[in-house]
């Protein structure tokens, strides 16, 4: 067997961010060969992630993010399964690496992400399994989102628990101000769609029977019903779709108005919102 010194262990660490045991019995199994005692580090944690594959990774972070020019947002949800682990810096630092990297490549969706280098010799991936390695909990890039628009606002709710990002059709110091403000309305009240038309066709029919059930459980008349529907269905629309809400900082004037209020053309183009609970 190798002579294994305290300096290599420790070096190993360093680099892998793995524990002092789990870095001398990597050592201790590669016969002293460096590199081959990362490789081994690298499939116990694949063998952790294999064994953490039906834990439930509730935790983590939501973090969005635009890119230098303001016209390419990103939103993208790292997971684990503990608050504890959400707030380690390390993770903090390789969710925000992950979305830099979604934001310089031309990726759309997390497996695109996932085969991207992330450096050091890894793919992205092979980063999110090592740290299942380092750390023994699952961890997953579960979510990412693009945005491509003439200007994309991005805004991270404090805790990172919730992140939405908004398209608009115009560019203005102005326009910014405002998409913030949007950016804000959909994070805090979760919009189903820009506008009804956006609406899926199977909740529209969902709200419909629910409006019916309810009128008849109050007693009207079976042909009136549709008709109640119908207004309840309106109502749904004015408060669940984003340029019919009431803005949050006036509820006088629906998103739609204030927008127009700032330039008469100016409106939302697309929009994404991610929470974890």
């Amino acid at each position: 067997m190798s002579n294994i010194i305290a300096s290599e262990v420790n070096r190993l660490r360093q680099m892998t961010g793995s524990g002092m045991m789990d870095c001398k019995k990597a050592l201790v199994e590669a016969e002293g060969d460096f590199d081959k005692a990362i490789e081994i580090l690298r499939k116990k944690g694949q063998k952790v992630a294999a064994n953490r594959g039906d834990r439930d990774a509730s935790e983590g972070l939501v973090v969005a993010k635009t890119n230098a020019s303001g016209k390419k947002g990103v939103i993208a949800v790292l997971s684990c399964e503990t608050d504890f682990v959400a707030k380690n810096a390390e993770f903090v630092q390789t969710a925000e690496k992950m979305v830099e990297i979604a934001l310089n490549s031309g990726v759309k969706t997390a497996e695109e992400l996932k085969a991207q280098s992330y450096g050091d010799g890894l793919t992205v991936g092979e980063k999110i399994i090592e740290m299942i390695g380092k750390i023994g909990e699952k961890i997953d890039l579960g979510v990412l989102d693009v945005i491509e628009a003439e200007a994309v606002v991005a805004y991270n709710h404090p805790g990172n628990q919730v992140a939405s990002m908004v398209g608009l059709n115009k560019l203005g110091e102005a326009v910014l101000e405002a998409g913030r403000d949007v950016a804000m309305q959909i994070a805090a009240m979760n919009p189903v769609a820009l506008d009804k038309d956006g609406v899926p066709t199977d909740v529209i029919e969902k709200e419909i029977e629910i409006g019916m059930d309810i009128a008849r459980q109050e007693g009207k008349p079976e042909e009136m019903l549709e008709k109640i529907a119908q207004g309840k269905l309106n109502k749904f629309f004015k408060e669940n779709t984003l340029l019919s809400q009431a803005f949050i900082k006036d509820n006088k004037k629906s998103v739609e108005q204030m927008l127009k209020d700032i330039d008469g053309s100016l409106t939302v183009t697309s929009f994404k919102r991610h929470a974890l609970n």
